[in-house]
Order: C-alpha cells, then sequence, then structure tokens
C-alpha cells in the first residue's frame, strides 16, 4: 500500500522572495532491488525491471560484497567507477539526484548511460520511494548531512533485505560519516573512497592512480580557493539570473564555438533554442578575446550579453598557422557584427582531452612547483591546463589524457588531472587514439554478453533458414532475379537490387535490405551497445563496426548464392512511363544472384559481355547458359538505370542538387592489407544504385509517417542562409557565371550552367562551395516539429529516412522496427516492436547526429594523418611528388586559399611571410620573397615589391605548389603549402596535369606502415609498457583487416552525403 509523504520546499525567487512549494511524496513497500540474492523477486518486480528499457540489470552473484557510493563519490570519482572491473555497484537514487541538480546535464548524462551499459555491473536503487529507506531531512540539517544519512539509511536496508548474505561496503570523502557510521551495523562497512580502493583492488593500478590524481587536484583547487588571489576573470552570473535574462531577451543563448586558427582571439556563439527567434539577429555572435569567453571552453552553452554597437567589431580576413577552409559567412572582411561577451555558462560541454607535456625548458620556465605543469591541448580551442603530476618528465614524449575539474575565476587556466596514456607521439596507433578520444569515439571489443546473443554460424554448425520463420516471409528465390553492386572486396552488403517483367506488361523493381532487426532485438546487449556507438566509425585504415562481424560481414551481408532474410520494398511501375502503380513492404528470404563490382555491373551495361570472366558466379558454366544467363542480367541492369534516369530526372525536376565530392576506395591484397587507394571513377551504375536507395528511403518515410505520424524517424536538410552563398556568388561573377540561390532548382540548374570548358576544376570548386555553404542533414523526431520543416533541401524530397544500411547505421535499425509496426497495424496485428515515444526519439537522434558528426570529422582527420605521414618524410626541395598543380578557390588579405586535386588536399599558400616580405615571380615564373606589399581586390590579389616588380593571383588561377609538412610536437601535423610559381606546374614530360588524374596513393599507405612496423619494433626493442594501452581502442587494424572501407570521402571536398549529410 502506498504512503502518502509531503515535501516543503523553500525557493527564493528572482526578486528575492520566499517561495513554498509543497510535494506529494509517495512511498512503496516494494521497489525493484535490483539483486539476483532478493529472497522475494516477484514482490520486488525484478523480472519487469531487467525486461523494462533503462531500467538497468540485475546485479552479478559472483562478487565478494556490494559497493554503495556517497553522492559525493558519485560526482568526483565517476569516471573511476566506470571501470568494468569494479563490480556490484549500486547506485542510491539520492546520490544520482545530487548528480543532476549540482553537476549539470552532461554529468547526469554519463551516469545514465553507465547504468543502461549492460558491460558494467551497477544498478539504480530508489531509495527515496522505499518505504523503509526513505528518511525526512531533519530541522537544521544540511542538505550534504541529509543526503549521507539517506544513503547509509538505505545500504543496511539493503544489506538486511539480501538476508545478510553479501556485506555492503559504503565508500564516501565524509570523515564525520566513516567515524559514525563505520562500525554501526555489523555487515555494512563505510570507509574512504582511496581506502577502499587500496585494501580492496591493490593490483587496480590504473584506477588508484586516477583517483590520486583526482584527489590531489581537489586539494589544490581548496588550497587555491583559501589563497583567494585578485580575480583574473569576472564572476559567472546565478543560473535563475541567466534563465531569466535569456527568457527576457537581455542575454543571448546559444554553443560556444572557438575559432581553431585564432583560439586566443576569436570565439563564436551560435545561437540556439529561442535566442534565434527572440534576438533578431541574423548572424552568430562574435566573443573578442579570451577575457570576453570568462572561462567558458569550447562547446559549452552559454549565456552572453552583446555589447553596444560602438564596440562591435569583424572577424579576421588574414591567413595565420593551420587556416585552410572557413565557413562561407556573409560578412565581408571588415563589417563590423553583433560582438558580446559571456556572463554565464548554462550547461558545461567538458570532455576528455589529448594533452602533451611541455618540454624540459617549459617545464622549468613555469616555476619552482614542478608537480603543477601546464599541458598543452591537442585541441587549438582548448586553453592550457594545469594538472598536478610527478610524471612529467617521464611523459614528455607521450599523448596523455587529462580531464577538467573546475576553472576559478581567481585562476588564468582551468584545472584538471591526468586520467591516462594513450600512445607516443608521431606513432600511428597513438595518433590514431588521439582522433578517437577527441571525438569521444570509445569503440572496444565486443562484450561476452553481446557476443552470447549472436546467431553461430561455423562449418560444422552452418545457420540455416528455419521453417517457422519462412512461412512469416515471402519467398523470393525462386521467382525473382536478385543481385548486389558494390565496390570490389566489399563484405558488409546490406542492400541487393531485382527487376522483373511483370505478366501484365508492367515491371517490379525490388530493393532488399538486410533484416537486421531480426538479430538484433530491442534493448538487447548488443542493441544497447550498437545504440551507443550509433554508427560504423570509418577511418583512413581502419573500420570500427557498429555491429559484430557475424552480422555485418556474414548473416546480415546479402552474399552471392546464399539464403538471407531480408526486408524489401517492391514497386509494380508502369510499362513505359515508369509511373508507381503500387508498393509492397514487408520480409522476404532471398537468395543473391550474382555479387557485382561496380566497374563489371557498368561494362555489361554498355554490352562489353567479356567483363564476366572477372564474375565468379559464370566461371563454371557452358557456353549457352554462360550466354543467357549474361543476357538476362545485362537486361536487368539496362532496365534498371532506365528506370533510375527517370526517377532522377524527377528529383532534377524538383530542385535535386549534385554536389561534389571526391571518393576513394581501398584496395587490399590477399592478405587483407592495403595496397591501394584508388580515386572512384564516377561510374553510371553508381548512379543507378544511388537512386533506388534514395527511392526506398522516400517510401519507407513515406510509410512510418502516415502511421506514426508523432515518432517517426525522419532525416530533414533544412535550405541553407542565403548570406552563406555570398562567396559562392562571389567566385563565380569572377568566371562569369550567375549563381542563383533563391531555391534548390535555381541553383541545381546554375551550378549546371557554370562549366568552364577548359577548367573542369572550376565547376567541382564551385559545387564544393555551395557544398560549404549547406546547413547540416538532421535525423528527427516527427512530433517535434511541423510538417513544414521535413523537407529534404538537397534531395528535393518531401520527406526522407535512412532505410537501406541498418549494418552500419543505428537510424535505419530504429526505421526498419517502425517499418515493421506500420505493416503489422496494416494488418490489424499486434506489433512486437517497442517504439519509442517523441521525447525518447528525439533525445536518441540528438545523439545519432552528434556520433555522426564525431565520425566525420574522425574520418577526416585520420585522412589528414596519413597525407601528413606520407609527406613528412619527403624533402620538398628535390621530391617530384612535393610539387603539384594548385588552383587558387579564395582569396584573403595576405594569401590564398589553393586546392591541390592531384592529393585531394586544400589548404592555405601565404602571400606575406613572418619577416613581412612579399612574393613575386621573375621571367622564369619563379617565385621569391622580397620587401613589398599586398593589394586585395574582390577577385584578385596583388604583390607589388619595392622595386616595382608586380605579380597578380586570381580566383581559379592554376599555381604551381611544393607541399611540405609543419610538424607541431603537441598539436597534430599540418600540410604546409608554398607557390613556388605562378604557372600551372607541367609533369616531367612537359604536359600539365589533368585534372582528374588523381594519384592512388599506394606509397602513402605503405609509407605509413612501414613506419608503424618500425615503431612496433623499437617499441619492442626498448621494452616500452606503454604499448598495451595504446592498443585498448583498436578493434579492426592492419594485419586484422576481415574487411575494410567500403569506400571513403576524400574529405577535401565535402561530400554532401556526409559532411552535410544527405
Amino acid at each position: 500500500m502506498l504512503q502518502k509523504r509531503e515535501k516543503v520546499l523553500l525557493l527564493k525567487t528572482f526578486r528575492g522572495r520566499t517561495l513554498r512549494l509543497v510535494r506529494e511524496h509517495y512511498l512503496r513497500p516494494c521497489v525493484a532491488c535490483g539483486s539476483a540474492l532478493c529472497p522475494r523477486p516477484a514482490a520486488c518486480r525484478n523480472g519487469a525491471r531487467a525486461a523494462r528499457a533503462g531500467d538497468g540489470k540485475l546485479l552479478s552473484s559472483d562478487v565478494t560484497h556490494y559497493v554503495v557510493p556517497d553522492w559525493k563519490v558519485v560526482q568526483d570519482y565517476l569516471e573511476v567507477l566506470e571501470f568494468p572491473e569494479l563490480k556490484g555497484i549500486i547506485f542510491m537514487q539520492t546520490a544520482c539526484q545530487a548528480v543532476q541538480h549540482q553537476r549539470g546535464r552532461r554529468q547526469y548524462n554519463k551516469l545514465r548511460s553507465l547504468l543502461k551499459d549492460a558491460r558494467h555491473d551497477c544498478i539504480l536503487f530508489a531509495n527515496e520511494f522505499q518505504q523503509h529507506c526513505y528518511i525526512p531531512r531533519e530541522r537544521g540539517e544540511t542538505l550534504e548531512k541529509w543526503q549521507t544519512r539517506s544513503i547509509y539509511n538505505a545500504a543496511v536496508w539493503y544489506y538486511h533485505h539480501c538476508q545478510q548474505r553479501m556485506p555492503v561496503v559504503m565508500v564516501t570523502e565524509d570523515t564525520e560519516a566513516v567515524q559514525q557510521y563505520g562500525s554501526e551495523t555489523e555487515g555494512v562497512f563505510v570507509i574512504s573512497f582511496k581506502s577502499y580502493l587500496d585494501n580492496f583492488w591493490p593490483d587496480l593500478k590504473a584506477a588508484r592512480e586516477l583517483c590520486e590524481s583526482i584527489l590531489q587536484c581537489r586539494r589544490e583547487r581548496d588550497s587555491e580557493t583559501q589563497e583567494s588571489p585578485g580575480k583574473e576573470y569576472p564572476e559567472h552570473l546565478p543560473l535563475e539570473v541567466l534563465a531569466a535574462g535569456v527568457k527576457s531577451g537581455r542575454y543571448v543563448q546559444g554553443i560556444l564555438s572557438v575559432n581553431k586558427h585564432r583560439a586566443q582571439v576569436e570565439a563564436f556563439v551560435r545561437l540556439e533554442g529561442a535566442s534565434i527567434k527572440d534576438s533578431g539577429l541574423l548572424s552568430d555572435i562574435l566573443v573578442h578575446g579570451m577575457k570576453a569567453r570568462n572561462r567558458a571552453i569550447h562547446g559549452d552553452v552559454v549565456a552572453v550579453e552583446l555589447l553596444p554597437k560602438s564596440e562591435w567589431k569583424g572577424r579576421t580576413a588574414a591567413l595565420c598557422e593551420n587556416d585552410s577552409e572557413d565557413k562561407a559567412s556573409g560578412e565581408s572582411p571588415s563589417e563590423p557584427m553583433p560582438t558580446g561577451r559571456v556572463v554565464g555558462v548554462l550547461q558545461k560541454n567538458w570532455r576528455d582531452y589529448v594533452v602533451t607535456f611541455p618540454s624540459k625548458e617549459e617545464v622549468q620556465s613555469q616555476g619552482k612547483n614542478a608537480q603543477k605543469i601546464l599541458v598543452i591541448p591537442w585541441d587549438h580551442r582548448i586553453p592550457k591546463i594545469r594538472i598536478s603530476t610527478q610524471q612529467a618528465e617521464a611523459l614528455q614524449n607521450f599523448r596523455v589524457v587529462v580531464r577538467i575539474d573546475s576553472w576559478e575565476s581567481t585562476s588564468l587556466y582551468p584545472n584538471g588531472h591526468f586520467v591516462r596514456v594513450l600512445g607516443r607521439i608521431g606513432d600511428l596507433e597513438g595518433e590514431i587514439a588521439t582522433i578517437l578520444v577527441e571525438n569521444s569515439i570509445s569503440v572496444v571489443p565486443f562484450s561476452e554478453a553481446q557476443m552470447c546473443e549472436m546467431p553461430v554460424n561455423t562449418p560444422e554448425n552452418p545457420w540455416k533458414v528455419r521453417p517457422e520463420e519462412a512461412r512469416k516471409r515471402r519467398d523470393l528465390r525462386g521467382t525473382h532475379l536478385v543481385f548486389s553492386i558494390d565496390p570490389k572486396g566489399c563484405e558488409d552488403v546490406d542492400d541487393a537490387l531485382s527487376i522483373r517483367a511483370l505478366s501484365c506488361g508492367d515491371l517490379e523493381l525490388g530493393v532488399h535490405i538486410a533484416d537486421v532487426t531480426h538479430f538484433v532485438a530491442p534493448n538487447s546487449c548488443i542493441d544497447v551497445e550498437a545504440r551507443a556507438r550509433a554508427t560504423t566509425y570509418y577511418l583512413a585504415d581502419r573500420r570500427y563496426d557498429m555491429l559484430p562481424s557475424v552480422l555485418s560481414a556474414d548473416l546480415c551481408s546479402l552474399l552471392g548464392g546464399v539464403d538471407r532474410y531480408a526486408v524489401s520494398v517492391i514497386w509494380e511501375l508502369d510499362e513505359t512511363s515508369y509511373e508507381i502503380k503500387k508498393v509492397w513492404y514487408g520480409r522476404t528470404i532471398i537468395r543473391s544472384a550474382y555479387k557485382l563490382f561496380y566497374e563489371a555491373a557498368q561494362e555489361l551495361l554498355e554490352g562489353n559481355f567479356t567483363v564476366a570472366d572477372d564474375i565468379p558466379e559464370f566461371k563454371d558454366l557452358d557456353e549457352k547458359s554462360r550466354q543467357s544467363r549474361l543476357e538476362e542480367l545485362a537486361w536487368a541492369i539496362g532496365k534498371l538505370t532506365d528506370v533510375a534516369r527517370h526517377v532522377r530526372a524527377k528529383r532534377d525536376s524538383c530542385g535535386a542538387l549534385e554536389l561534389e565530392g571526391v571518393e576513394v576506395r581501398v584496395q587490399l591484397d590477399e592478405k587483407k592489407n592495403i595496397h591501394d587507394l584508388i580515386p572512384k571513377q564516377p561510374l553510371e551504375v553508381h548512379e543507378t544504385v544511388a537512386e533506388c536507395m534514395i527511392l526506398a528511403n522516400h517510401w519507407v518515410a513515406r510509410k512510418i509517417w502516415e502511421h506514426f505520424p508523432h515518432q517517426a524517424l525522419l532525416r530533414q536538410h533544412p535550405p541553407p542562409h542565403q548570406e552563406f552563398f555570398a562567396e559562392l556568388r562571389e567566385c563565380a561573377r569572377a568566371k562569369g557565371f550567375s549563381i542563383d540561390t533563391r531555391s534548390n532548382k535555381t541553383l541545381a540548374d546554375s551550378l549546371d550552367n557554370a562549366n568552364d570548358p577548359s577548367d573542369p576544376i572550376v565547376n567541382r570548386l564551385l559545387r564544393s562551395m555551395a557544398t560549404q555553404a549547406m546547413a547540416n542533414a538532421l535525423y528527427f523526431s516527427t512530433g517535434s516539429c511541423g510538417e513544414e520543416e521535413f523537407r529534404h533541401y538537397g534531395l528535393a524530397l518531401d520527406k526522407y529516412t535512412h532505410f537501406t544500411s541498418p549494418i552500419r547505421r543505428y537510424s535505419d535499425i530504429i526505421v526498419h522496427r517502425l517499418l515493421m509496426a506500420a505493416i503489422s497495424k496494416d494488418k490489424k496485428m499486434e506489433s512486437k516492436e517497442n517504439l519509442l515515444s517523441n521525447k525518447d526519439l528525439e533525445e536518441l537522434c540528438r545523439h545519432i547526429n552528434n556520433r555522426n558528426r564525431a565520425a566525420q570529422r574522425a574520418q577526416k582527420l585520420s585522412t589528414e594523418l596519413f597525407q601528413c605521414m606520407y609527406f613528412k618524410d619527403k624533402d620538398p626541395e628535390t621530391e617530384e611528388r612535393c610539387t603539384a598543380d594548385g588552383v587558387i578557390y579564395s582569396i584573403r588579405t595576405n594569401g590564398v586559399l589553393v586546392f591541390i586535386p592531384r592529393f585531394g588536399i586544400k589548404g592555405a599558400a601565404y602571400l606575406k611571410n613572418k619577416e613581412g616580405l612579399v612574393i613575386t615571380c621573375g621571367a622564369d615564373s619563379h617565385s621569391e620573397w622580397k620587401p613589398g606589399s599586398l593589394q586585395r581586390c574582390q577577385n584578385k590579389i596583388t604583390s607589388t615589391t619595392t622595386g616595382g616588380e608586380s605579380v597578380t593571383f586570381r580566383l581559379f588561377d592554376h599555381v604551381t605548389v611544393r607541399i611540405s609538412v609543419q610538424a607541431v610536437r603537441c598539436h597534430s601535423d599540418t600540410i604546409r603549402l608554398e607557390i613556388v610559381s605562378n604557372r600551372p606546374y607541367l609533369t616531367p614530360d612537359t604536359e600539365p596535369l589533368h585534372p582528374g588524374s588523381l594519384l592512388p596513393k599506394s606509397e602513402l599507405v605503405k609509407e605509413v606502415t612501414r613506419s608503424l612496423e618500425e615503431a612496433r619494433l623499437a617499441q619492442d626493442a626498448e621494452g616500452d609498457g606503454i604499448r598495451d594501452e595504446c592498443r585498448q581502442y583498436c578493434q579492426t587494424k592492419g594485419r586484422s583487416l576481415y574487411a575494410l572501407l567500403e569506400e571513403i570521402k576524400d574529405l577535401a571536398l565535402l561530400d554532401v552525403s556526409d559532411q552535410h549529410g544527405i
């Protein structure tokens, strides 16, 4: 029976008045305890608890004790509690609420994720709703003392509830609580967290060191607070004042984005929420200087106070170190823009940061106390972090991870603590681990519990179609010619196609997608893991899979000649107009007849049947059967292409955009080592497959929205702001083209017409600039916005989703479940799918969008890493491949931005160096540096020496560029470009380099791989114990690859399908 209690809250209003709130609080005799030792599991509803999504797990019964952390331990040592070795942890509701109210949303979400994670043996116990655990707060008792008392009381109840069969250890940082409760109850021990680790986990060195690091940081923070030196920054306003100010319009809310090229000076606040509509501002807000930034860190949600217009500043237009690609903006370089100062932080979005220790000389110059070190973050946008450590000298040559604890107004720098070592500076594995940490990507091998859920498919025990499952599905094995078209060597085939003529004369087109949801049950261990990863992470030399290989490369891969479960969309098309007459959705069984690669499909499309020798399915056929089946397959590919042309033409008429991207494919040798990176040549079959996938995604989006209008997962691509097209229009005007950006249709037509017959690179760069101006495509829940916001701008579709790649995208898994629920609804059957509410789906969409952005950044950074490693050891003066043809695509006040088609590199080339000398080109066109000045016009920049020599560089001019690497110890290496001639680069045979002849990057990968092997040998010789920690992130690499990239986006020219996300 429920017991009613009342909680009285005294709140102070914005005007200083006291408000008394009374809240009803109901206590229950039974609350799910989450223990396998529970004497009354039915009464505690532990079975129901384990079955429900997000309610946690049951504690393991093979632990020696349960651990109950106090609220302060959960707040300060959560990252230690995340160690998987620590098991049997009971997080009390009181402690979790303390984290939520005192540490903010990010820390609280981290705690929630830990509780949901099937790999961690921990549960949440709702002690404040349990009749015998709840204790009211006494008059005069501080909140902290009541929280500790509540948690101890719940620990005692838990010990007795389990019939005293499991000792309970409460860990706390309150010394008075240790003395008061330490020996009060037999079987319940109260000790400090440090004592607990020292006595119970003496061999868990990493956890103990991390605990000590956090403890030391806390001591120093308390010491600095007591010393109270002068203020370096103004105090942040209280949260209630900030909230009221944002609501009234006095302050503006947004996300702080620091300019990595001018991190000390320039940051911008991108408006969000009500601030976008209420402020009336059309652009971001500039925050100029560290004082105005007021201790806010890149990514924080901040409140900004606008300065008077007389104090507004403009963004800098000059190139600086690492300058390569600024997002197009509407302002001219000197035009003042809204400028403000940070008055408070609404949400801290601090994460793990990779840092490097300063050199010995720099350490000595920092002061007498050598234990306090200012470490330098790998990310230019993050300020130096002060940590305490005695390992500074030993870790000079390593990348390490730190976390920020606080940033007091009395300190120039934030305080943090050491977490762990990643790897050596410059070592490939260490640099890859750095990229992963910087993008908050944590990928460990799949756990035993997750793998136990996977089906078995071995030679001894092969997987087979189950008869009871076959009866539920439409069997296409004997009626449809199903085949897949993918890159060579692709093993994760998640889509296949079919087309056939019906007896009535019409056509039947089918798109068949691997039925991943048959093997991945909602809220299973593997589903929780896939949801956390959200996507497969593709790097330049490896990938980290969202699902185990038994699914992604085997049972959910639609390989040729084997039976597979699929989810199919099948259309009946008019024989001549190809208009859709009807559509069918459902689960099927297919057997793909051919596993084609793109080049073979293109040859068959063009009528060249000699390619059959490269298709395994044709090798053992007699000539007659071979010819017959070739003709059948060629007809199917041809008819598919005709249909795709029609579908594309319809989208084109509505304004579909074709934006620029350079794609390369990884070629593997027989040992699965990287052999080559080969540019992906555009073929018509690429577009054929893409159009079929887009068609399926569109029709599935329509289906799930019709049935679940408020909880369907769709993908929106909002129209871009017109001011972002300013640079595109200006550059096109320089070549005599006019770009109309009023709609996607006019933009697409303008780009089609902006062709320079003498230089194809011009159109590619214009399309790249259009891509840069685009907003990101995002997943969203249909209940969170109006139907007018559903539209996909780039594809010119009113509704769109992702359905066709459930092997590598968690969004597609959700869409498959929605589609199955819609089909069940059509049949008036009860759906077995646990659909998410609009609120839960919106939260999931935010997570997936965040993980997608992280995947794109990681992919781009890994590509840049390989480019730098390739050029690093080459002498730019003598090495032929360090000189290449470049195209100027942007003019700045002190230089130009250049694109190098041969390597897919974009970067800055200075026309004025640090000594103040300007570039000039003599009679032989070769450059040299002389005293002089630069004059920038709209589409050109002129360098004039004091001697009267001048040279002009215009937009889209071809120049000869020398490539070198600028090595920076504390950050990533960067490509450095230097113009050596104002004429196009000529290859040794005196022929100009063709713009499309991109270099296969085999030397790049081979050289980097060889360097890696040498580094490993060196580490083995030194006996360096850190190498194990360097490997903890790697899932797929080097010789252990079972399959590599299906395709990599070069990302120098951003592809709208990934970077801006179609």
